[in-house]
């Protein structure tokens, strides 16, 4: 079977689109060929990253955040004949629209929405959700609606999806999902973080790793560790992650209220890890930390489940009950005062029960969220080489209690 990936960008700053394109991949049964077409630079270093084998084709560069492009649809016009099915990842990007006029009726297409759909945005940035109303009625729904299926990574997700806009009616599949493994040693990568960053060996720290970003609340996290760091002064905190443009006075704040505090030795801004660095900063922390206002899956909370780290989540994290209910971690409110419960918690804990954690979370990447094996259920869904279109007898929907029981 020939499977295209449409995504706007493979940066890996970008995110979660990139990194499930890249684990599809890497994951892939053998007999899926894979290609990407992209809106990106032919020359972005980043494109190396995958396979040499898998052909990208990059038409950018863009130079508008929606993406649009003049030879994007032409492409797919002229090539949707080789592909058994197509992959959209991602909405409210020229991506997902030239994909429906191209393929549909032609070449069976799904989409991942990436918790695109929240109706986190729709309070957060209401003028822009007007902006997004307007192209929903116009393009958006049409998309969704065309597609063979929409796929979700939990029941809230799915459940939260049909209330953001109106009308919302598709053809929906939950689907399981996760993040790659670390393919190497533990004690080679706290090695490479030692050396990365010398002043941190040897050092207790809780890791937030991610955009520094309002979305994440990275502010929640640096108020409640501001509080709770007379607690243990032994302990310290590492944010981990790029500074996204709109958010670079954001973090002046933030790094100047943590001067002023005196706790400037305690708390480390580090920019992006990747590699070697990022599996490094997960098997060295305690623990990971990531009080999000809104988070549809959280590929870094896989990450640290299989580098066996517990997990400190707000409860507007996706998989956080399923974690916390097998023990691997804990959830609180997204506010101050919920991560200083949090950090409280985890500062008491005795060690056997940090260690009994520690256990779970490992298990629970296994049995859950390992794309190892969720890659191959992902990619099951497509429908076999030589057919137009996923049957009921392949593949079913979720049924509407499941939904209403997330």
């Amino acid at each position: 079977m020939r499977l295209l990936h449409v995504i706007a960008t493979l940066d890996p700053a970008s995110g979660g689109p990139a990194a499930a394109v890249r684990s599809l991949i890497a994951f892939s049964p053998a007999e899926i060929h894979h290609e990407v077409v992209t809106l990106d630079d032919p020359a972005a270093p980043f494109l190396t990253a995958l396979p040499a084998e898998i052909p990208i084709h990059a038409l950018g560069p863009t130079r508008t955040t929606y993406g649009f492009n003049t030879r994007l649809i032409p492409w797919l016009t002229a090539n949707r004949s080789r592909f058994d099915g197509a992959l959209v990842n991602g909405l409210w990007q020229f991506c997902g629209l030239a994909t429906w006029r191209a393929l549909r009726g032609h070449t069976p297409y799904m989409v991942f929405p990436h918790g695109m759909l929240d109706p986190y945005f729709r309070r957060a940035f209401p003028l822009k959700h007007i902006k997004k109303w307007i192209y929903w009625l116009a393009a958006e729904f049409w998309i969704l609606r065309a597609a063979d299926r929409v796929l979700f990574t939990t029941a809230r997700e799915a459940r939260l999806a049909r209330t953001s806009f109106y009308p919302a009616r598709w053809s929906l599949q939950i689907v399981p999902y996760g993040a790659s493994p670390p393919p190497g040693d533990p004690a080679t990568y706290r090695s490479a973080w030692a050396t990365a960053f010398p002043h941190l060996h040897g050092v207790r720290f809780l890791l937030f790793l991610g955009r520094i970003h309002r979305k994440k609340g990275c502010d929640l996290l640096i108020d409640a560790f501001l509080k709770a760091a007379p607690l243990d002064p032994a302990l310290h905190l590492v944010v981990a992650g790029p500074t996204s443009p709109d958010a670079q006075r954001w973090r002046a704040r933030l790094e100047r209220r943590v001067a002023q505090a005196g706790l400037a030795s305690r708390v480390h801004w580090t920019g992006p890890l990747y590699g070697d660095a990022k599996w490094g900063a997960l098997h060295s922390c305690e623990a990971f930390l990531l009080p999000s206002h809104q988070e549809n899956f959280g590929i870094a909370v896989a990450e640290a489940l299989a580098c066996a780290r517990p997990v400190l989540l707000s409860d507007q994290v996706n998989i956080a009950p399923e974690i916390v209910r097998e023990g691997g971690g804990r959830m609180a409110p997204d506010t101050v005062v919920g991560v200083l419960d949090l950090l409280k918690h985890w500062i008491a804990l005795h060690p056997k029960e940090k260690q009994f954690m520690s256990l779970n979370a490992q298990r629970i990447f296994l049995t859950h969220f390992d794309m190892r094996a969720n890659a191959a259920a992902i990619l099951g869904l497509f429908p076999p080489a030589g057919t137009t279109s996923v049957s009921d007898d392949t593949l079913s929907t979720t049924p509407a209690s499941a939904l209403e029981q997330a």
